[in-house]
């Protein structure tokens, strides 16, 4: 079999797109847009420490049926990086800030990891303005000293020093750390190098420290105050969190579906596009889910 080349680019070869920055409330945000801006609306949100090409593999897919969002939410990716707190409610802020700049006055939220903490956030706060959730191996929902401790360390190591530890801390997302390639972690290591990414990160990693967490947690009570048709994603290698976890997210919101999808580890949405992007694209349709394997 001969040389296989990859690149970010190369995923969204089949979908015109933009990148463009809006000013959300003070805040100037990155974003990518692809699809019919008259179709509905969906957002991705990434996970601590990403970014908007997180979620490239499963751009052309559904920007055949959908307006497409990819953010870099608050202090995040190329957006700005203000001296805040970086708790859940400046994130939920920021996204009904940047959906107003951008004129959309709902959307369906996919959300992976924190992204899904704070997609789950922001359909309690503002029901009105949430389609469809999907929460995908979904953040803020334990209080795992290790895990949240693991997340620490690699993510400033690679805020550090960028060239050296940034693979390792992509690989570690992964259950195949193969498929982190040469060009993602380039994009992510000029990302870290920005000046004050090390200061902001040390704010944005507050929500994996005891007290913050804590209080912003996502608990059976304030779940199940969802009321948007619900998809919760789980793997069977996630290195945050078990499945019985996933299941228990589901559990707490009201109809919610739930599906595991096998050999992927905290990003399945990068690891196997192609499952993810049917689950994701039948159940934003409103059509049956079929399971994963």
């Amino acid at each position: 079999m001969g040389q296989q080349y990859e690149s970010l680019w190369s995923d969204i070869h089949r979908s015109s797109f933009t990148q463009a920055y809006v000013d959300a409330a003070g805040i100037r945000t990155r974003y990518i847009q692809a699809g019919p801006d008259t179709a509905p609306t969906v957002i991705f949100l990434h996970g601590t420490g990403g970014h908007a090409e997180a979620f490239l593999r499963n751009l052309d897919a559904h920007a055949a049926h959908f307006n497409v969002l990819l953010v870099d939410y608050l202090g995040h990716g190329w957006t700005d990086k203000p001296a805040i707190d970086y708790e859940i409610p400046d994130y939920v802020k920021h996204l009904a800030d940047f959906m107003d700049a951008v004129g959309v006055k709902s959307a369906s939220l996919c959300g992976e990891s924190m992204g899904g903490w704070i997609a789950a956030a922001f359909a309690i706060a503002h029901p009105a303005r949430v389609d469809r959730l999907i929460l995908n191996t979904m953040g803020g929902s334990t209080m795992n000293a290790t895990v949240s401790q693991t997340v620490i360390d690699k993510t400033m190591a690679a805020v550090e020093d960028p060239a050296a530890h940034v693979r390792a801390r992509l690989e570690w997302l992964m259950a195949d750390p193969k498929v982190v390639t040469d060009d993602l972690v380039a994009c992510r290591q000029r990302i870290y190098a920005q000046p004050g990414m090390r200061e902001t990160m040390r704010k944005i990693l507050c929500l994996q420290e005891p007290e913050p967490r804590l209080r912003n947690l996502m608990t059976e009570d304030n779940m199940s105050k969802i009321s948007a048709p619900t998809l919760v994603v789980w793997t069977t290698k996630d290195p945050t969190a078990s499945v019985e976890v996933g299941e228990r997210i589901a559990s707490w919101v009201p109809g919610a579906q739930f599906t595991v999808m096998a050999d992927c580890g905290h990003w399945p949405q990068y690891e196997d596009p192609d499952t993810y992007n049917r689950l994701s694209v039948e159940f934003l349709l409103g059509r049956a889910v079929q399971e994963a394997a």
